[in-house]
């Protein structure tokens, strides 16, 4: 079990889906770059290898930022400017708050089954592909992507430092047709999903590559 402090902020705008990267690059330029949480980059070719705790999502047409732990506590630098409003891809981008959403959320593994779906899943890296393209049967690759997933599930746990000493219990009950996805610039396999897993996590957490960016974010079913 694991308490895991949560707060996402929705905006009053809209946004592209495309866009997504330039609100990052909104937020962060108006935090200020040297606030590391918020982009993860040490320099132009080095970045923190860790679960990200401040993600940039679109809830419907509408830019929001999801933070956990650490991440909730920095979000402040943002609101402790005198104008909120902010220049995104040569536009002015009205950053009035249309919901804000501050939580504790108990993490665990749990006897229930939990159905979720997951959207734009970067599951696969270049490494994984080629084992994934190698398999011949669908069931396989139902199974590969099942444990690509519960993986993505433990570096997540690892970043936020719960220790999950309980089997997780994953399958996969829908999945869409592969997909192409722009993710800074190069092409990758995507997916939506839904699966079913034994354990309670929040909605709107991020599974995967990309998870900064808005990819493999979950709903509850």
């Amino acid at each position: 079990m694991k308490r895991l402090r949560l707060l996402h902020v929705v905006f009053d705008t809209t946004i592209e889906a495309h866009e997504i990267a330039a609100f990052r690059g909104a937020i962060v330029e108006k935090v200020g770059r040297e606030h590391i949480i918020f982009h993860n980059h040490l320099s132009n070719t080095e970045f923190v290898n860790n679960y990200p705790l401040i993600q940039y999502k679109r809830v419907g047409r509408k830019p929001s930022v999801f933070c956990l732990e650490q991440g909730v506590d920095e979000m402040y630098r943002f609101f402790v400017n005198k104008e909120w409003n902010m220049m995104m891809a040569g536009r002015e981008l009205n950053m009035k708050v249309s919901s804000l959403n501050l939580k504790d959320y108990t993490l665990r593994v749990t006897p229930d089954i939990m159905k979720f779906r997951i959207s734009n899943w970067l599951a696969l890296n270049n490494e994984n592909y080629e084992q994934f393209d190698r398999l011949m049967g669908l069931s396989e690759k139902i199974e590969k992507l099942e444990t690509i997933l519960i993986g993505n599930i433990l570096s997540f746990a690892k970043g936020i430092h719960w220790t999950i000493d309980q089997q997780i219990n994953l399958k996969l009950s829908q999945l869409s047709a592969p997909k192409i996805l722009k993710y800074k610039g190069v092409g990758l396999t995507g997916f939506d999903a839904q699966f079913s897993v034994n354990m309670f996590l929040p909605n709107y957490l991020g599974l995967g590559k990309g998870v900064s960016h808005g990819f493999g974010t979950i709903k509850q079913i």
